[in-house]
C-alpha cells in the first residue's frame, strides 16, 4: 500500500470517509440506500433511484428504440455497470464511458476519446483533461450506425486502466 496523496481522502458525501489506506478494488458496489450498482464503494453518486421509464416520459418511441438498441450492444461488454440520475443513463466500467441524455427530440450522446473528432456525425468535440468529449445527437434509428458504436468502444477500452483514463 502506498502513502495517500496529501489532503486526498475518498469520501461518499452520502455514506462516510473511507480508509485513506485502504486499496479501492474495482468490483461493483451497490448502494445500500438507492441500490444502485456503482464502481466502487465511496462512489460519489446521485443517491436517489430513478426509474429509467421517467427519462424517457414525452419522448417519441423511436428514442426508446434507438436507446435500446445502444443498451443491447453496451451492456454485454465485460464490467460494465449502468446508472440512471434524473436527467441521463451512465455507463461505467471504472469510469464514465458513456452519458446518453434523453431530450425532447433526440438522444445527446457524450463518449470520451484519445483524439478530437471535429467529423460529422460528431456535434461537438473538446478537450477534457487528457482526452476529449464528443457528443453525438441522435433522432432515428437509422442515424445510430455502426462507425458510432466504433466511438462507443474506443471511449470503453480507454477505462481499461491502461488508457489515459484514471482515477485518484
Amino acid at each position: 500500500m502506498g502513502k495517500p496523496v496529501a489532503n486526498y481522502m475518498p469520501v461518499c458525501r452520502w455514506h462516510g470517509f473511507s480508509n485513506p489506506y485502504e486499496k479501492h478494488s474495482f468490483m461493483s458496489w451497490t448502494c445500500p440506500q438507492c441500490e444502485r450498482e456503482l464502481p466502487w464503494t465511496d462512489y460519489r453518486h446521485y443517491c436517489q433511484r430513478v426509474d429509467l421509464n421517467t427519462l424517457f416520459e414525452g419522448r417519441s418511441e423511436e428514442l426508446e428504440l434507438v436507446f435500446d438498441k445502444i443498451l443491447a450492444e453496451v451492456a454485454d461488454w465485460p464490467k460494465v455497470i449502468i446508472s440512471t440520475t434524473p436527467n441521463c443513463i451512465v455507463f461505467y466500467r471504472r469510469v464514465g464511458f458513456l452519458i446518453i441524455r434523453p431530450m425532447k427530440k433526440w438522444l445527446d450522446i457524450k463518449f470520451y476519446s484519445k483524439a478530437a473528432h471535429p467529423e460529422k456525425p460528431v456535434m461537438r468535440s473538446k478537450a477534457a483533461g487528457t482526452k476529449f468529449e464528443n457528443h453525438i445527437r441522435l433522432a432515428t434509428l437509422d442515424e445510430l450506425r455502426p462507425g458510432i458504436f466504433v466511438y462507443i468502444r474506443e471511449s470503453y477500452e480507454l477505462t481499461s486502466g491502461s488508457g489515459t483514463a484514471k482515477r485518484r
